[in-house]
């Protein structure tokens, strides 16, 4: 009876190894990918075979084998982008895109305004080393951590390395690059989403507590962006209100968010974040900053932090812009043009670090006394 048997179990057992590995040869369905991509980044833990499908597909992307998910070719709901775009800090308040004219902090202004200045003096007169209760300690810690995606953890952890090693940053800052590959805003904003966990361990190895940061990085992103100006903005906004929130609930001692937009992406092969999302999203985080000052009630400091203007990082490519030297070339990108080579991680970086060192606005706790 075994030996009637065997030839049928070996015939089963190589009917099982052709299926599998037809199923791993057979083409990947880049759409539901996409979708399944779409969903991880909203913090939705997948379960089984959908998982084992995305990091199949994400695998064969990463050998080149098809279009990554969230990006490929640019979709029929996104706009193309006008033949120039000015950098917001060259604009003037007469000068106009889409209605929105110039300044980081509008017309034609890329200083705060004065109340908000006041609003400034007072969140970093707060902010000291505290212990990890949270209480002020001379011996305590000023935890500086980011907030966002792939682009952001590229460039933020290479800030941490230089800064780390610049003599102007007080020995009390503790950097701690939260940011992650994939979680967007959209990921950010559920209250127990996929990146907090992953945020919550890398506090605990840098050997601080949620309680010690009081200062964060947020770079505004959502992948995939699509629409007109205004419905990019909104679902940008709506989401990173609700990081913010997160943020406050998490960090009780969070005194000040300083915000960014991306970096140019008029290379951007794909649809991850093309022109003129890249840059649009600058008016998100000026969006933000006018409301919070004008009193809206959704960002009240009880529910989020104050929120200024980091370095601005766009410039629009080989033109660059007239504030200083900062132009993105061609190298400064993989070969998706949206995430920063090596250069590209360089030009942030510095671009950080000077801010942080010397603004008004941050080298208070940044710098020390």
């Amino acid at each position: 009876m075994k030996t009637n048997l065997l030839p049928a179990l070996t015939l089963l057992l190589l009917g099982t190894i052709s299926a599998l590995a037809q199923n791993a040869d057979a083409p990947i369905d880049w759409q539901r990918a996409q979708q399944l991509f779409q969903r991880s980044q909203r913090g939705e833990k997948l379960e089984g075979e959908d998982q084992k499908y995305l990091d199949r597909a994400l695998e064969a992307r990463r050998k080149g084998g098809g279009v990554r998910p969230g990006g490929g070719s640019p979709t029929a709901n996104q706009r193309k982008a006008p033949a120039s775009l000015k950098p917001l800090t060259d604009m003037t308040a007469d000068e106009k895109y889409e209605g929105e004219d110039g300044g980081l902090y509008g017309k034609g202004n890329n200083e705060p305004p004065e109340a908000l200045k006041k609003s400034a003096d007072a969140a970093l007169a707060e902010i000291k080393p505290l212990d990890a209760e949270g209480k002020p300690a001379a011996g305590g810690k000023i935890v500086f951590v980011s907030i966002s995606m792939s682009n952001a953890t590229m460039e933020f952890s290479l800030f941490k390395r230089i800064a780390d090693a610049d003599s102007r940053k007080s020995g009390k800052v503790t950097i701690v690059d939260c940011a992650q590959g994939g979680q967007v805003m959209a990921a950010w904003a559920v209250p127990d989403g996929r990146p907090w966990p992953e945020a919550m361990n890398r506090l605990q190895n840098a050997g601080v507590t949620p309680q010690q940061v009081q200062v964060a990085w947020v770079k505004l992103a959502n992948g995939g962006p699509g629409g007109s100006k205004t419905d990019h903005l909104a679902k940008l906004e709506a989401d990173t209100v609700k990081v913010l929130h997160n943020l406050k609930t998490r960090f009780p001692n969070l005194r000040i968010a300083y915000l960014a937009s991306r970096i140019y992406g008029g290379n951007a092969t794909g649809a991850l974040n093309p022109e003129p999302y890249a840059y649009e999203g600058a008016f998100a985080v000026r969006h933000l900053i006018q409301q919070q000052v004008a009193g809206d009630k959704e960002l009240s400091l009880e529910q989020s932090p104050l929120l200024l203007w980091g370095p601005y990082l766009w410039a629009e490519g080989e033109k660059g812009r007239k504030i200083d030297s900062l132009k993105y070339v061609k190298e400064d990108f993989i070969a998706d043009g949206v995430h920063p080579s090596q250069s590209g991680k360089e030009k942030v970086a510095k671009l950080l670090l000077d801010f942080f060192a010397t603004s008004p606005l941050a080298k208070g706790w940044f710098a020390g006394k």
